[in-house]
């Protein structure tokens, strides 16, 4: 594969973690493979959902020989919650200063969004998604 046909950063896991979530069902490999259905080659697929494994993204049990993959988070917003996280705990002693970063460039409705979701009390439930104003 030259280096113009190549995906970008990411696009790969994605598809990989979409296919996941729209199965609803554990996935091998090869289902994995079939279901993206542009020729990828066994051992990339293999790879991606290992990674994504390692990562904590998926969760992987026994299938024979091999294995299947189910989501460990349940969709993009629980993915993107998760790489916030991650990133937020990356920033060490900027933490204060990354929050702050974060929150002066907030639009006006993100910004009031943000301060209904802390005024909500704490529950497993997320919140219900709410169309932008």
């Amino acid at each position: 594969m030259t280096s113009a046909a190549r995906r970008p950063s990411g696009e790969l896991e994605s598809a990989v973690l979409e296919t996941i979530w729209a199965a609803e069902r554990p996935l091998t490999a090869r289902d994995v493979r079939a279901a993206l259905g542009d020729g990828l080659a066994r051992t990339t697929v293999a790879t991606i959902l290992a990674r994504l494994h390692a990562k904590g993204l998926l969760l992987r049990v026994r299938a024979g020989r091999t294995y299947a993959y189910s989501a460990a988070v349940e969709d993009t917003a629980a993915l993107t919650a998760r790489r916030m996280r991650t990133e937020l705990d990356r920033s060490g002693e900027e933490r204060p200063g990354v929050l702050a970063r974060f929150v002066s460039e907030l639009t006006e409705n993100d910004e009031r969004l943000l301060r209904d979701l802390l005024e909500r009390p704490r529950t497993s439930e997320p919140p219900e998604p709410t169309e932008p104003s």
